[in-house]
């Protein structure tokens, strides 16, 4: 019974498994953070695993040892071609085949002397080598002769007494040598292992292609090369290029010179190679889209131009990616000084360009949205932020790019009509008339100075600030049925002549063309910039002539995609600079523009200054004495024709004559009582109807004309008169006929 109620009493026990030892923990203390330590050395191993010099550094390396078995067999052919090539050069020097050449050509073409010399130099040259060996002999002989004795002295020495026994500097000798001969044994072997070493390294190197091929070195692609570009790479690209001298002059095994090696310049590379025989730089820029492509480069990244020679190639390959020039500079702050220039844009290195205004003038044009509003919109709003400077502003369109200068212009019209052409004409008149007086007020300060500088701008009561004038849409106004032609023979004229004195014009257009744009402002204008135009006339209107075919082209920039790029000549003193040109916004929502004039106002106000400028040294100009200045043109002959006369005068006095016709001149002797005489159908300025209107005009004798040989005296002279001289009509010397010719 009892042990029944035991066991029953036992099964009725509940199980509570075995009892551990512990404690509570508080959530709150702080952890172990041994995984979070891991988890985080093990992210940051990945990141720096899949970074990307880490995945080239990989791609690169399995690149490479794919690749192993074929460049140990490629470089085993360089050490192989290199030792021949070594071989090649000692035979070609031991044998003298240069010279031996030389004297083939010349029996060959029948040239004795030269002949003659080429043998001469091969026996002097042998005559020198064997001489130069006799010398080394015997300076062996000589060394040997002088440290044999004194070896074989040190050596008894050294075997027949102690070192203990030596004198102190004959034993320290002894220990020198031992270490010395230390330095041997230890140099000699490794020197054993170096120099194959070194041999079979400059064989490879000696050997080595020498056409592009670096890149199988480091890089598996040309997709990894990025922006690398080398001598070889250019070689390369010349070779394929289709240039029948150049492909013959690589396949003969030549080599082009680099007077400038390949390097970084900017944010591209530069290079300058001087061409084989029979190659121009003219040639190579005919095919900058093929060169292109061959460096992995679009046209727009790749320049190929004529440097100081046709022979000579100047290269400058863009880095890869297509950048912005940034912000303009003076956008929040800062002034400019116009005869230190203004910021403008970034070159091709990535410079930033100061365009020059004082001395130039500009012409800038290109196609319709492509920047050229925004271009001369910069060089106005560097121009306004020297308070010296004075503003003119003709748009000859419907365009509110300028609106914002209002405030700081002194002149300033907007529109398509007729006033607005007129008021522009208006305007270069003026200027001329500004330029006169300039000049007059220039000559009268201390030591005559030649143009306008920065000291005399300064000075208000002289007048000599700087004055630019911009037109935008210039075509418009010189291609005016009633204006056109006067404004661009004054436009002509101020390019000319009004640099000197502070006066600038820039111009701008989307039309440059003959027609448009007169030639002789492409000739004469400082600073061209064409952004993307249409055809080689558009490039060489802008740029000059022979522009395009020397490989300046503003054809390849690419409408929309290169907008705001431009190719200008003449802002700095390369040959050409492709400029990014900053970018001031006015459009909707961006404002920069206004901003910057309000900042010109406030430091006009700042330097006492206003907008208008009145107060000048006026000048009259002393009245032209056209009777005198006939005389003087007349150089002592007796009759000259009438267009002979006119083309003096103008070249005598441009301003003043140039624009005089027929009219003019025969008004001039007219209102004097004298007129023009016919001979044979010819219309003559006699030279005694010259003298006897001065003398009308003064009412008195006058002398000869300055700079005259004087005229020919009213009474016969005593030799006979020219064969060709007409016999005068009968009357007065007034019938005769004075029509035009």
């Amino acid at each position: 019974m009892t042990s029944d109620v035991e066991r029953s009493g036992e099964r009725s026990v509940e199980h509570v498994g075995p009892v551990l030892d512990g404690e509570l923990v508080d959530d709150t203390l702080p952890q172990p953070r041994r995984r979070t330590v891991r988890r985080r050395f093990g992210r940051w191993c990945r990141r720096v695993w899949q970074s990307g010099p880490v995945t080239r550094a990989r791609s690169v390396a399995a690149y490479r040892a794919r690749q192993a078995p074929r460049d140990v067999a490629r470089l085993v052919w360089f050490v192989l071609r290199g030792n021949w090539r070594w071989l090649l050069k000692f035979w070609s020097w031991a044998t003298y085949a240069d010279l031996r050449a030389d004297a083939r050509r010349a029996r060959l073409a029948g040239d004795a002397e030269a002949r003659r010399a080429a043998q001469e130099l091969i026996r002097a040259d042998a005559v020198a080598r064997w001489a130069k060996v006799g010398i080394t002999l015997r300076r062996f002989v000589i060394a040997v002769r002088v440290l044999a004795p004194v070896a074989a002295v040190l050596w008894t020495v050294n075997a027949f007494m102690n070192r203990a026994d030596m004198w102190t500097w004959l034993a320290e000798v002894y220990t020198g040598l031992d270490v010395a001969w230390s330095v041997l044994t230890v140099a000699v072997p490794l020197l054993l292992w170096v120099v194959p070493l070194v041999l079979v390294v400059a064989a490879a190197f000696e050997g080595r292609d020498r056409t592009p091929g670096a890149g199988w070195l480091v890089r598996p692609d040309r997709d990894d090369a990025d922006s690398w570009i080398d001598e070889r790479m250019i070689s390369r690209a010349l070779a394929h290029l289709g240039i029948s001298p150049l492909d013959r002059f690589f396949k003969d095994g030549g080599e082009l010179a680099y007077t400038v090696a390949a390097r970084k310049d900017g944010d591209g590379t530069a290079a300058q190679i001087r061409l084989p025989m029979g190659v121009t730089a003219d040639m190579v820029a005919a095919r900058r889209s093929k060169l292109a492509a061959n460096l992995g480069r679009a046209s727009l990244e790749t320049w190929a131009t004529k440097g100081e020679e046709d022979g000579i190639l100047d290269l400058w390959i863009a880095d890869k990616g297509a950048r912005g020039a940034g912000d303009w500079p003076l956008v929040h702050d800062g002034q400019t000084d116009v005869f230190e220039g203004v910021p403008f844009g970034l070159s091709q290195r990535g410079t930033v360009i100061n365009a020059p205004l004082i001395g130039v003038n500009w012409l800038v044009g290109g196609r319709p949205g492509q920047g050229k509003s925004s271009a001369l919109r910069t060089l106005m709003l560097g121009a306004a932020l020297d308070p010296t400077t004075e503003l003119w502003v003709y748009v000859m369109g419907e365009s509110p790019d300028f609106a914002p200068f209002e405030p700081r212009l002194s002149r300033y019209r907007m529109g398509m009509d007729d006033h607005v052409a007129e008021a522009a004409t208006q305007a270069l008149e003026d200027l001329l008339s500004e330029m006169e007086r300039r000049g007059k007020v220039l000559g009268q300060q201390p030591g005559s100075p030649p143009k306008v500088s920065r000291k005399l701008a300064d000075k208000r009561a002289l007048g000599l600030h700087p004055l630019v004038c911009g037109i935008d849409e210039c075509h418009e106004l010189f291609q005016h049925p009633k204006f056109g032609k006067r404004a661009a023979e004054l436009a002509v004229r101020l390019i000319k002549r009004g640099r000197k004195y502070g006066v600038v014009l820039l111009l701008a257009t989307q039309s440059p063309t003959r027609d448009s744009i007169p030639r002789e402002i492409t000739r004469n204008v400082s600073c061209g910039v064409a952004f993307s135009v249409a055809d080689q006339v558009a490039n060489d209107g802008l740029l000059g002539s022979g522009k395009y075919a020397a490989g300046i082209r503003a054809t390849d920039l690419r409408i929309n995609t290169d907008r705001g790029t431009c190719v200008a000549v003449g802002i700095t003193d390369e040959i050409f600079e492709l400029v990014r040109t900053f970018y001031v916004p006015f459009k909707d929502g961006a404002d920069d523009v206004t901003p910057v004039i309000t900042r010109a106002m406030a430091s006009i106000q700042d330097a006492g200054r206003a907008v208008e400028t009145t107060e000048r040294i006026e000048i009259e100009a002393a009245p032209v004495d056209h009777l005198a200045d006939i005389a003087h043109v007349l150089g002592g002959e007796q009759r000259v024709r009438t267009q002979t006369v006119l083309t003096r005068l103008a070249e005598y006095n441009p301003d003043e004559y140039e624009p005089w016709a027929f009219t003019d001149l025969k008004a001039a002797l007219t209102d004097h009582g004298q007129r023009l005489r016919k001979v044979r159908g010819l219309m003559y300025v006699h030279a005694d109807d010259v003298a006897e209107a001065r003398r009308q005009a003064h009412g008195e004798e006058v002398g000869e004309a300055p700079g005259t040989g004087g005229v020919l005296p009213l009474a016969s002279p005593a030799e006979d008169p020219p064969v060709d001289q007409g016999e005068h009509p009968r009357g007065r010397r007034g019938n005769a006929t004075t029509d035009d010719p």
